[in-house]
C-alpha cells in the first residue's frame, strides 16, 4: 500500500483515540479526530423487551396487541450500536416523542 500525505500511522491513531496521550503531528491528529467524530452510529431507544415464541410472532397482524412487564413510567434505555449508553424518560415535543437523558451509563472496562 502506498503512503500519501493523508495517511496516519498507528502511533497517531493511538494518540488520537487516547485523550491523555500527547499528540504527534497535531494537524494529522486533528484531521483524524474530525473524521472519527463525523461517523454516524444508529441510536435505539428501548421501551421494553420481551421474549415470545416464534409461533406468536408469525401470527401478528395489524391491530395485534403485545404486552410487556415494564410500567409506562420506567426509564427508557438509549443504545448506540447495541451498547447501552444512557437512561432517561419519555417527553412529548409538539406532536413527536423524545427522550430526556437522566443518567449516563459508564462502560464496564474489562481487563
Amino acid at each position: 500500500m502506498s503512503e500519501t500525505s493523508d495517511s496516519i500511522d498507528s502511533d497517531t491513531i493511538d494518540a488520537a483515540v487516547q485523550p491523555d496521550a500527547a499528540p504527534s503531528g497535531d494537524s494529522q491528529v486533528s484531521r483524524y479526530k474530525d473524521r472519527v467524530l463525523r461517523i454516524q452510529t444508529p441510536l435505539t431507544v428501548t421501551l421494553a423487551r420481551s421474549r415470545v415464541p416464534l409461533s406468536r410472532v408469525i401470527t401478528l397482524v395489524p391491530g395485534s396487541m403485545l404486552t410487556f412487564d415494564a410500567h409506562c413510567d420506567e426509564p427508557l434505555t438509549l443504545e448506540a450500536g447495541d451498547h447501552p449508553i444512557a437512561r432517561g424518560e419519555t417527553v412529548k415535543i409538539g406532536d413527536k416523542f423524545g427522550m430526556r437523558i437522566r443518567e449516563i451509563i459508564r462502560p464496564v472496562v474489562e481487563d
